[in-house]
């Protein structure tokens, strides 16, 4: 019985396949025969790259060392464990006692990378092979070691950039355009997996543009071709050799391949090269902007044509290069100095590509219509700046009220309430005190402690004008009330949908 449902659909899908005409069959690639002259014109550019670092010793253990964490049941859980319990206390080589207190251990961790200007001993890897080591050393095909020296890294997109010196000859690999590669295409991983040297393997593209939650500008290209441990800042290399990604991580609940590996694109990778070359360091475009996702609830409140799209200002933060050239709290960026924005994940990363100091246009949606406004970058700033606020200016005092339709009870900013909510000493707006279950405030994560600051983009300071707003929505047969609000996460934009009396606490 639990088969049927399938069945049907795919008798379903046949009868519907049958009905159409044929479409002529796409022409797919043919593999190649064997990968081994490829193989043969990488290799001699792809590193391994070693690290050492003094390891700390664990609280209370003073002699024993983190152990690096292995796959459960493989060899190499066996190998470390040998490894690091020589010379312990009660395991074979300790330490006879008089002896003089031995040297501090060195942990060690094995990494790739590629070499992109021979003449130079560039070398490009991952920021995280080489984060925090005292020593770098790359290794060449033929096991040569030379010393490195780090011209910069970049942790927001995890690359750097190193540089070797040495009478060898080198060979180096270019870089391709990653934008032309496509899902399907062949590809060729080469790195040095489990410290094991350099390996091959190969597979497709699974996907482009994967989002892995590692920061603000992750666009990753995703691979099937097998990437381990160790495999972290090798190439990814299309069929005419070129490098179109740096394999940085994995997908896996074991720490070996099951497929899922993630490159940074080479395009990405090429500017940011460039800078960590030139000046050791990278500098990005800063808008100074906290922004949020354009849902359909969203653009239906502030009446956006054509569905949810571009990113929503949350936030211009106070003499930013934002709110300097003009752009308000509640205002949608569509375009960025000529280019669309898709959604909130791609605004990020169009303004970091442009020069800092830069005047660029910025389109955005405000009041019903677009609006373009001139803006020149700063530079992003090492940590994340929190935009300032104003006093708040004194509110007439009134007890708390319900707000029809939306399951929220709201009262004035009072002492009594700043201290209950943890409230800053400048807030400003209307609190809520109350969310009743089950309502549109509740099903949008609505809390005790929340302070709306606007509603439709007008600013209330008082309970009676959030009623004001919300009855003046009704009256225009709105749907949906956009509510700015300040919580512990920050100022988001909340659309609520407007029902009728129901809802409201009692």
């Amino acid at each position: 019985m639990r088969s049927q449902p399938v069945r049907f659909a795919v008798l379903a899908f046949a009868a519907l396949v049958s009905a159409a005409p044929l479409a002529p069959p796409a022409l797919a690639q043919r593999a190649p025969e064997t990968f081994a002259p490829l193989a043969r014109q990488l290799l001699p550019a792809v590193v391994n790259i070693s690290t050492s670092q003094a390891v700390q010793a664990r609280p209370g253990r003073p002699d024993a060392p983190d152990v690096p964490q292995a796959p459960p049941g493989s060899p190499f859980e066996e190998f470390f464990r040998d490894f690091f319990n020589r010379g312990r206390p009660g395991q074979e080589g300790q330490q006879p006692p008089g002896q003089p207190q031995r040297p501090q251990r060195r942990g060690q961790s094995l990494g790739s990378g590629f070499v992109i200007d021979a003449a130079q001993g560039i070398v490009v890897t991952n920021n995280h092979v080489i984060d925090g080591a005292d020593e770098i050393n790359v290794i060449l095909q033929d096991n040569t070691s030379i010393r490195a020296e780090l011209l910069g890294t970049d942790p927001r997109t995890d690359i750097a950039v190193l540089r070797i010196r040495t009478d060898k000859p080198l060979t180096a690999v270019p870089f391709g355009n990653s934008d032309e590669a496509q899902v399907g295409d062949w590809v060729i991983a080469i790195g040095n997996p489990f410290g094991l040297g350099g390996s091959v393997t190969a597979g497709i593209v699974s996907a482009r543009g994967r989002d892995i939650r590692q920061g603000a500008y992750d666009d990753f290209i995703q691979t099937d071709a097998a990437i381990n441990r160790g495999n972290s800042g090798g190439p990814l290399f299309d069929m005419q050799g070129r490098v179109i990604g740096i394999n940085t991580a994995i997908y896996s609940p074991s720490g070996g391949s099951i497929g899922i590996g993630f490159a940074i694109p080479s395009n990405l990778a090429q500017r940011i090269v460039a800078q960590l070359r030139d000046g050791g360091r990278v500098r990005r475009g800063w808008l100074g902007v906290n922004i949020q996702q354009v849902t359909d609830e969203i653009a239906e409140a502030l009446r956006l044509p054509g569905g949810a799209r571009g990113a929503l200002v949350a936030r211009a933060q106070e003499g930013g290069p934002a709110a300097t050239g003009g752009i308000r709290n509640g205002d949608i960026i569509l375009r960025f100095n000529g280019v669309d924005v898709r959604d909130m994940r791609t605004l990020p990363r169009i303004v970091a590509d442009n020069m800092v100091g830069a005047e660029v246009p910025v389109v955005v949606w405000r009041d019903g219509k677009e609006e373009t406004v001139n803006v020149t970058l700063g530079e992003l700033p090492p940590e994340p700046q929190q935009a300032g606020a104003t006093p708040a200016p004194a509110a007439p005092q009134q007890g708390p009220v319900e707000v029809a339709g939306l399951g929220i009870r709201v009262a004035p900013i009072t002492d009594e309430l700043r201290q209950r909510f943890s409230l800053r000493p400048e807030q400003r707006g209307v609190v809520i005190v109350e969310v009743a279950p089950n309502s549109p405030a509740a099903e949008r994560e609505l809390r005790p402690g929340d302070v709306i600051v606007e509603v439709q983009q007008q600013r209330v300071n008082t309970p009676r004008e959030v009623q004001d707003r919300i009855a003046a929505l009704r009256q225009q047969n709105r749907g949906v009330a956009l509510l700015a609000v300040e919580g512990s996460g920050g100022q988001r934009f909340v659309p609520l949908r407007l029902r009728g009396e129901r809802g409201a606490p009692g």
